[in-house]
């Protein structure tokens, strides 16, 4: 059974930092994609960035590409986002997202958590 736990989110002001977390379990091996997603009030659902567990290079959007950083601790099976510099529109629910096939998360399926809020003023 795979769960998925983010938290982490808050109020935070314009050009302020803040560090999302995600607690994977369930997976029994390191052989999934996991990423993050986003959702703001009106819009459609976001990828923000993404990472393969079992190593590689992690892929991000280009509204957050050099702001943005997802990191993984393996052994404590935590997925990270790092935030900073951020603007008001940034402001989302931010969900994480995983699934052995990199193409169902990519397709916004898979196992999802139940976001944590970002706010951005």
């Amino acid at each position: 059974h795979v769960q998925l736990v983010e938290s982490g989110g808050g109020l935070v002001q314009p050009g302020g930092p803040l560090r999302l977390s995600c607690a994977a379990s369930g997976f029994t091996r390191n052989a999934y994609c996991i990423g993050w997603f986003r959702q703001a009030p009106g819009s459609e659902r976001e990828g923000v960035a993404s990472i393969y567990a079992g190593g590689g290079t992690p892929h991000y959007a280009d509204s957050v590409k050099g702001r943005f950083t997802i990191s993984r601790d393996n052994a404590k099976n935590i997925l990270y986002l790092q935030l900073t510099s951020l603007a008001p529109e940034d402001t989302a629910m931010y969900y994480c997202a995983a699934h052995q096939d990199c193409k169902v998360v990519a397709g916004f399926g898979g196992y999802w958590g139940q976001g944590t809020q970002v706010t951005v003023s």
